[in-house]
């Protein structure tokens, strides 16, 4: 029985600090996986997800992403963990533009230089869409472990995507999600309209002063995790929800917001969204880092 060994980068993502922010797995050079392989892989591994990098006939490189359970769209924190992987071994060239083929499409990636060489990763998230949820909002607030009372009455409850599908629920203060405990299995007999999306409260209440707004991300219970700390595609939706539901909307959408996430969980991260475009037709994109933390040894049966 032949044993194939692939190595797996670590790298944390929307920080600047080993095992803080977003932890994903990286494996490049992955043309010769099989799914079944790369399912494994991100099994063994058992971060939110793990990305595998792709050549590609349409775009400089193909990404697909996996959670333990099955595979995603589109993942914002996977993407920065990727392209940063691809810095540090020097593989794209010098280049300071370049297109990603995903499962959501392909989307153009800027990188920004920055000081001791510690650039931005920026990139551009599919059009925002929004359907309305339509559940029951008791019992909503009881699966993340707070009261109803607890979500805000004057904005919607919404499904968004900027690649990902989430629930975007408004919290009223910042203290509710200190007692935050998701009951995950029970998300998809509420979530009626969309079964496998996850679960997304925030608040425009922040622990820092620089931060305009705060957020929790549970899992969908098929992705065989429970929360994710610091959620680039989420944070992108954010940024459509507040340019949509939130601020004035007579004014052009322009917003640089930023978003802090993962302080209850010590994975304290942050995450840059930038809003422009018209309220029929948001353009997004999330801006960040990710720095290489370990490389890992998955060993597979042949």
């Amino acid at each position: 029985m032949d044993i194939l060994s692939v190595t797996v980068h670590h790298y944390d993502a929307f920080c600047q600090e080993k095992n803080k922010g977003n932890p994903a797995g990286i494996v490049l050079n992955a043309d010769t996986l099989t799914v079944d392989q790369m399912q494994q892989i991100a099994f063994e591994v058992g971060f939110n997800e793990t990305a595998f990098a792709l050549q590609s006939n349409k775009a400089d490189l193909r990404i697909r992403f996996f959670t333990p359970g099955h595979e995603m769209n589109l993942c914002g924190h996977a993407t920065m963990a990727m392209i940063s992987a691809l810095l540090d071994k020097d593989s794209l060239n010098n280049k300071t533009m370049l297109n990603i083929e995903t499962a959501a499409g392909v989307l153009p990636i800027a990188l920004q230089s920055g000081p001791e060489g510690n650039g931005l990763i920026q990139m551009t998230q599919s059009s925002p869409l929004f359907t309305l949820f339509k559940g029951d909002k008791t019992e909503l607030a009881h699966a993340i472990g707070i009261n109803k009372d607890d979500i805000c009455d004057d904005l919607p409850i919404v499904y968004g995507s900027t690649g990902t599908w989430t629930l975007l629920v408004p919290i009223k203060s910042l203290a509710a999600f200190e007692v935050m405990q998701p009951n995950n299995k029970a998300f998809p007999s509420i979530l009626t309209e969309m079964p496998k999306a996850s679960v997304h409260p925030f608040c425009l209440e922040t622990y820092y002063t620089k931060p305009d707004m705060h957020a929790r991300h549970f899992s969908s219970p098929y992705s065989g995790t429970i929360e994710d700390p610091v959620t680039g595609t989420a944070s992108g939706v954010m940024g459509a929800y507040y340019a949509k539901f939130i601020v004035d909307q007579t004014v052009e959408p322009c917003y640089q917001l930023t978003i802090e996430q993962g302080q209850e969980i010590g994975k304290d991260g942050e995450v840059r969204v930038c809003v422009t475009g018209d309220l029929n037709q948001l353009q997004v994109s999330i801006l960040g880092q990710a720095i290489h933390n370990k490389d890992l040894k998955i060993d597979l049966t042949e």
